[in-house]
C-alpha cells in the first residue's frame, strides 16, 4: 500500500494553530478531499485540537503530519499525528458547563475512528485516524475511552527525523 505523508513544523505559539489549519486545508484539497466535504471539516477540527494541545499545554514546538492511505483498516484512511518534545502524556479532561477549555480530547474521541498516543524519543506522538469511506458518527459512551490515556502501536512506523526541532 502506498502512503502519502506530508508534514509541517509548528512553533510553540498559539497563532500557529491557524497556520496549521490553513496548511491542512490545502493538503486535503491536494489529496482530493474537497474543502466543503464533511470529512475535510472533521479533519481540520481534529488537527486544530491536537495542534492546540501541543502548543498550549506543552509550550514546545511540534510536528504535524497527515498520512493518506495510512489506516489500520483500509487505504481510505487519513491519519493525523502531532509529535512534540514533551514527555508528559495527554490528560483527558471533562469540561463542565461554562468551562472555556477541556473539551479537546473529548472531541478527538468523538470524531476520530481511532486515536491514541505513544512515547517518541524524548517526547510523544498523539494520533488519530478517520476512515474516508465512513461519515463521522457520534460515538456511544465516549467517556469509556477517555478514562485513561492509552498507548496503541502506530499503523505506520513514522519517526521524528533528527534535527526536526530547532531552537
Amino acid at each position: 500500500m502506498q502512503v502519502l505523508q506530508v508534514q509541517l513544523e509548528v512553533g510553540p505559539d498559539p497563532a500557529e494553530v491557524g497556520r496549521a489549519r490553513r496548511w491542512a486545508r490545502s493538503r486535503l484539497a491536494g489529496s482530493g478531499i474537497g474543502d466543503d466535504e464533511p470529512l475535510a471539516e472533521t479533519l481540520v477540527l481534529l488537527i486544530s485540537e491536537l495542534v492546540t494541545n501541543a502548543v498550549v499545554h506543552t509550550g514546545c514546538p511540534a510536528v504535524l503530519r497527515m498520512l493518506f492511505g495510512a489506516g489500520a483498516t483500509d487505504a481510505g484512511t487519513v491519519r493525523v499525528e502531532v509529535a512534540d518534545t514533551s514527555a508528559c502524556p495527554p490528560q483527558p479532561r471533562h469540561a463542565e458547563g461554562d468551562d472555556t477549555n477541556g473539551r479537546g480530547l473529548e472531541l478527538v474521541d468523538g470524531l476520530a475512528d481511532r486515536w491514541g498516543w505513544q512515547p517518541e524519543g524524548a517526547g510523544k506522538r498523539i494520533w488519530c485516524e478517520v476512515d474516508r469511506s465512513a461519515a463521522p458518527q457520534p460515538k456511544s459512551q465516549p467517556q469509556q475511552r477517555l478514562s485513561a490515556p492509552h498507548v496503541v502501536a502506530p499503523a505506520v512506523p513514522v519517526g521524528l527525523m533528527p534535527g526536526t526541532y530547532t531552537a
